[in-house]
């Protein structure tokens, strides 16, 4: 990627006390904040360039990561923040290449995660019920993230079944995932990994015992990730007063093969047989004495 900042990128303004404000280059407009500047005076200068405002204040200027973009996300639902989005990618062993569903999109902050995981031959189809949080989706991933041609958004109640069969992974980000096992496991390959995303411990329950009841599901599992920073100033190097503690449960849980287990295939199997030839030949031992 070119370091040169161009029209359309999204910009951090940090300013010495390290507070962060998100904006966007647009050619002919001005960006505000404590005072202002032409947004056209900032292309072609190279990320991590020092800036002077109007008002005389100076401000650094970079792209933002994907952890700096989400907490400044323009959104009207909830999002999944840094601190578990890199998790659930990781216990969801999302692959460049691979296919993946998408269950709840809000303001499509996950949406771009996945999106970056799978690259360009993988496949990601979201699905929301709520024309809002649809449009508010759309609108962020074009804006932070491109275009997206191997992103399909269904606006659907994704409880109905989803039209996707063979899927490699599935996330679910409602509140009751429990009501779509049926069609997650309908929707996801053996060995496909589903991975559930909720806030509270009673949907935690709820939804771990639902999956424990079922046959096509195993190997579930269920945490949380606490984040605390430190700070690191002269001889003061201590965890700062504040952390990023709960925020929600991840469950995850493998599909399992419908196919009937062959019992001659499994050396416990094996041995059963193996005994019930030896009593075999018991029998017919003292069939010949008699």
């Amino acid at each position: 990627m070119d370091s040169r900042l161009k029209a359309n990128d999204a910009v951090l303004f940090i300013d010495r006390k390290g507070r962060r404000y998100l904006k966007m280059i647009r050619p002919g407009s001005r960006i505000e904040i404590r005072g202002e500047i032409l947004a056209d005076n900032l292309i072609g200068l190279d990320e991590g360039s020092r800036v002077k405002l109007s008002s005389g204040e100076t401000f650094v200027v970079l792209r933002p990561t994907y952890a700096d973009l989400i907490p400044h996300l323009p959104r009207n639902a909830q999002v999944i923040y840094p601190k578990d989005t890199g998790p659930l990618l990781i216990w969801g062993d999302v692959f460049p290449g691979a296919t993946v569903i998408e269950g709840g999109t809000g303001a499509g902050a996950f949406t771009i995660a996945l999106l970056r995981a799978v690259g360009p031959f993988g496949r990601v189809i979201s699905y929301e019920l709520r024309e809002e949080f649809a449009a508010a989706a759309r609108k962020n991933v074009a804006a932070f993230f491109g275009d997206a041609p191997n992103w399909t958004l269904k606006l659907r109640d994704l409880y109905e079944g989803f039209d996707e069969t063979g899927v490699d992974r599935l996330f679910i980000d409602l509140a009751e995932p429990a009501r779509a096992l049926d069609a997650i496991a309908h929707a996801l390959r053996p060995g496909g990994v589903l991975v559930c995303w909720v806030p509270t411990a009673i949907q935690l329950k709820d939804t771990v015992e639902a999956l424990q009841r079922r046959p096509d599901f195993s190997e579930i599992e269920s945490f949380e990730t606490l984040q605390r920073h430190w700070q690191v100033k002269g001889l003061s190097v201590r965890p700062v007063h504040r952390m990023v503690a709960h925020s929600g449960f991840t469950i995850v849980s493998r599909r399992m093969s419908d196919a009937k287990l062959e019992e001659a295939a499994s050396p416990q199997a094996a041995d059963r047989a193996d005994a019930a030839g030896n009593d075999e030949d018991d029998v017919t031992g003292e069939d010949s004495e008699r």
